[in-house]
């Protein structure tokens, strides 16, 4: 938004600026489609025409009007040679004040006389009929400029691009006007994207850890922990190849594969351990690197495949076509290809490092504190089965269970046969949606008025709105918009309002405060005769719109053959859904 504190430019003057500079300015950055504008007043020469004095000079209107068209453009003249040089010669004709307009020879009266703009008429500065406003922070109406991007650009990518060049056109401003951010997408991709992130990392730290917790032996378990970052790390490799971002997607593929991803490494590190208990039983006779490579061999085959396998059941994904193919496949591809690094380093690096890692020794030190720490990070016993602590602890519960169960076999059948029928009434019962709702940090309130609202009604309503929207302590700022900006991307009439409420860090709400019981208490302030209150966030309603063409969670198309049945339907439905 545009504005302007000090008082020195008028809304004329910034929609002005607005339209033919800043707009510009943003639309040669790559990846913009088009900047619209909202708000203010869009200047004009009016020139208003006494009939009589057509009349009388014998001139029609469309004469009139053929000649200021023809007398608004520039012109060129080729070039002209002088001096062994050659200068480009140029009529410069674009009207840039009242008094060029009423300079305009339209034709010429008996005697010859031209007859010019000012003797058929009056040539005024004015504003154009008004079919949108803009409102930021209560304060009154403001200049807005919505950036629009390319159909498939990198939404991140050009924010950051157009971030920039308004930095470059700062210096350039006018005196006293300066550019507020209303919405910026960047910082719910940004927060989205670092957040899974860390839970990628902390999923990773957490896996690492049940490892060396069951495997009961560091140096083992530093086998899996050193694997798993590189098979995530090589998987942006043809990420990068393909084009494919870090998106919420993207990441969550990886996500997935992390657990089948540390199972290739944890069954050969078992069938290692095996080995080398059977290697002290028979007395150590064999080479032990030998035995390493043995147990290697063993499972890494059957391995390989098995994590192909799993790869290979995400496939069917691949073949989703529009929004679900779009949503999905990034996540099948990211996934597809860490199984498929997992499966190489399976049988490559893994091997590798067992002959490294996998080993029994024996420090001592004076300090037997230190020592069975040396020992443990180290060096470390590789446990069997039976010696192995949490094994015993497991074995424990799981023999007797497992008994348990084989006794009561036809029993246990039967109950779960049950709970499978029992939970079929409650599957049928769940709702269905396209995707769940992402918390995107921002409300998108939308009330409609009734139809014919004036163009100083809609203002006078969005400034009170915008005012009791800002007088809650979690608001960061409000930014509204009635009726439509000037593009054709948006064909909003003057009763429709659109106001994206960009709330505080929840670390800043009051405390208690949840998004619901913030949305509760701004509906009961909110509350206007004949303006029903819609409540989403901003990307969530341009989706639901652009697949379904409603603004709301849930809507009633009537058809029928005219306009009359449709609307008796109509109201017939609205009396019936009243008293939900």
């Amino acid at each position: 938004a545009l504005v302007d504190e000090t008082g020195q430019n008028s809304l004329a003057d910034l929609r002005s600026f607005q339209d033919w500079y800043l707009r510009y300015w943003l639309s040669s950055v790559k990846g913009v489609a088009e900047v619209a504008s909202v708000g203010g007043y869009v200047k004009q020469y009016q020139v208003e025409i006494n009939p009589a004095s057509l009349l009388a000079y014998n001139i029609t209107l469309e004469k009139v009007m053929h000649a200021i068209r023809k007398s608004n453009k520039d012109v060129g003249g080729r070039v002209v040679e002088w001096s062994e040089a050659e200068y480009m010669v140029r009529g410069r004709g674009y009207i840039k004040s009242i008094s060029d307009i009423e300079k305009i020879a339209v034709g010429v009266d008996e005697n010859g006389t031209p007859v010019l703009i000012r003797d058929l008429g009056t040539v005024q500065l004015g504003p154009d009929i008004r079919r949108g406003l803009a409102e930021l922070d209560g304060k009154g109406e403001a200049v807005g400029g919505i950036v629009i991007m390319r159909y498939g650009e990198n939404a991140l990518r050009v924010i950051d691009h157009v971030k920039e060049r308004l930095k470059e056109i700062e210096p350039s401003l006018p005196p006293g006007v300066k550019i507020v951010t209303t919405y910026d997408r960047s910082v719910l991709i940004k927060s989205a994207i670092d957040t899974l992130k860390r839970k990628l990392t902390e999923e990773m730290l957490v896996v690492s850890l049940v490892i060396m917790f069951f495997l009961w032996h560091l140096r083992s378990a530093l086998i899996p922990i050193f694997t798993l970052p590189i098979a995530v790390i090589l998987s942006f490799i043809p990420m990068s190849m393909m084009g494919l971002t870090s998106n919420i997607m993207s990441l969550g593929g990886i996500a997935i594969a992390i657990g089948a991803m540390v199972d290739s490494s944890i069954v050969m590190i078992e069938n290692a351990h095996k080995h080398i208990e059977r290697w002290k039983e028979g007395g150590r006779k064999e080479n032990y690197d030998n035995v390493m490579i043995k147990a290697a061999q063993e499972t890494g085959r059957p391995i390989f495949f098995a994590l192909l396998v799993i790869a290979v059941a995400f496939i069917p994904i691949f073949v989703l076509e529009a929004q679900e193919g779009r949503l999905f496949k990034p996540l099948a591809f990211t996934k597809n290809f860490a199984m498929a690094f997992a499966a190489i380093l399976a049988v490559t690096l893994v091997p590798a490092l067992m002959v490294i890692f996998i080993r029994e020794k024996r420090y001592e030190f004076k300090s037997k504190w230190f020592t069975r720490i040396a020992n443990f990070f180290a060096g470390g016993k590789i446990y069997s089965e039976e010696e192995h602590p949490v094994s015993r602890v497991l074995f424990r519960i799981y023999e007797p269970a497992v008994r348990w169960i084989i006794d009561r076999r036809k029993r246990v059948i039967t109950a779960a046969g049950l709970l499978i029928v029992l939970t079929l009434p409650l599957f049928g019962r769940l709702g269905t949606e396209f995707m769940p709702p992402l918390w995107e940090g921002s409300f998108l309130y939308m009330p409609t008025a009734l139809p014919g609202i004036s163009i100083e009604k809609a203002k006078e309503v969005l400034n009170q709105q915008d005012k009791i929207i800002k007088s809650f302590p979690e608001v960061e700022s409000v930014f509204g918009k009635a009726g439509r900006a000037r593009t054709p991307t948006d064909p909003a009439p003057l009763s429709m309002f659109e106001t994206v409420v960009v709330l505080k860090p929840h670390d800043q709400w009051r405390k208690g405060m949840t998004v619901e019981k913030l949305k509760a208490e701004m509906d009961a302030a909110l509350q206007f005769p004949g303006m029903p209150n819609i409540w989403w966030m901003p990307i969530q309603t341009r989706t639901e719109m652009l697949a379904t063409g409603i603004r709301s969670a849930v809507g009633v198309k009537v058809l029928g053959k005219d306009l009359e049945s449709i609307e008796q339907a109509a109201t017939e439905i609205e009396t019936l859904l009243r008293p939900l």
